[in-house]
């Protein structure tokens, strides 16, 4: 075991745990200039990533990543954890919570600059955001070990701009600002979700790395921290995140393969009728509508595709099918 810690973080490139100290706490050292410096990189990573948002660019949400500062409070929680050292634990979380507040009413004051909450739903920026997926857990743990490495070796400094692309703080916060400003409260709450699962997964490989770095040993940790239970809390967060995650992406997966289902089992219907086509598949909730037009705008009777969709979708999968000029019909 001591042979792979070597190989991970050698002797010779390990950075002090006075170094991490004084880059993780905001409270340590020149006290006003870190937390300065914060909180205006913080407002501007926020503005950057809410602008980029908005105009549904990528390169400038990438940007707000780079130079938001919020990982340094979330790492500094691990450290805290590993060293025994509470006080960094409480300050840090405060600081993450300050960062939260910040962002969303940014978010909350952009909003206005939202025509209609229906044009949210076209841009990838926020509906890339509000559906988080267990997988979304699985690169932000990572994510959150490259950034441990970068933290506790000397030599790997340089791909911290990295984990910061790769790991998604503010702008989640920035659309639960602006979705709650519009009224998309569930949206909002999948953008939280996000960003609280990144959070506990950066909370949960820093502590990992900074315990196989050695660091719950040095001199100055605490000799009678309850790590123990520490670790309880973040292992219970863990659980209570994953879980709606995990559900998201049975969901994800069901809808996918009943869209699919629903497409081809209507293909099949319209069968023989001149220029039918069928287009995508819109959810709202556990309804399915699919758009579906024709060279006359007639259609075969609905008694055949309701047999056959019985057969291919659950009972509780609502399905509507829409010929056009407002006319509707209820499949199941």
């Amino acid at each position: 075991m001591s042979r792979l810690v070597d190989v991970l973080i050698p002797t010779s490139k390990r950075q002090p745990v006075e170094y991490l100290t004084d880059a993780l706490d905001l409270d340590s050292g020149d006290r006003v200039s870190k937390r300065g410096g914060f909180l205006i990189m913080l407002i501007l990573a926020g503005t950057i990533a809410i602008a980029g948002i908005l105009t549904d660019s990528t390169a400038t949400v990438i940007g707000a990543m780079i130079i938001a500062p919020l990982g340094t409070p979330i790492l500094g929680i691990g450290l805290g954890i590993v060293t025994g050292h509470m006080g960094l634990v409480v300050r840090s979380i405060a600081w993450v919570l300050a960062g939260l507040v910040i962002v969303v009413l940014l978010g909350l004051v952009f909003a206005a600059f939202v025509a209609t909450p229906e044009s949210l739903a076209a841009n990838s920026q926020v509906v890339g955001r509000t559906s988080p997926s267990l997988m979304d857990l699985v690169a932000a743990l990572a994510t959150g070990l490259a950034g441990g490495f970068a933290m506790c070796r000397k030599d790997l400094s340089a791909i911290l701009p990295g984990v910061a692309i790769a790991i998604s703080l503010v702008p989640p916060l920035g659309v639960v600002g602006v979705c709650v400003g519009q009224g998309l409260w569930e949206d909002a709450l999948g953008a939280l979700l996000l960003f609280l699962s990144n959070v506990v997964a950066l909370v949960i490989a820093s502590s990992i790395v900074f315990t196989v770095a050695g660091y719950a040993r040095e001199p100055g940790s605490s000799p009678d921290a309850n790590r123990r239970r520490a670790y309880t809390v973040v292992a219970v967060l863990t659980a209570i995140i994953a879980i709606p995650l995990a559900a998201n992406s049975v969901a994800s997966i069901e809808i996918a393969r009943w869209s699919v289902a629903i497409q081809q089992t209507t293909q099949a219907w319209l069968d023989g009728e001149e220029g039918a086509r069928t287009y995508a598949v819109e959810w709202s909730g556990l309804t399915a509508t699919l758009d579906v037009t024709t060279d006359d705008g007639s259609v075969p009777p609905l008694d055949d595709l309701q047999t056959a969709m019985s057969g291919v979708v659950p009972s509780f999968v609502g399905v509507v099918i829409d010929v056009g000029q407002g006319v509707e019909h209820v499949v199941q």
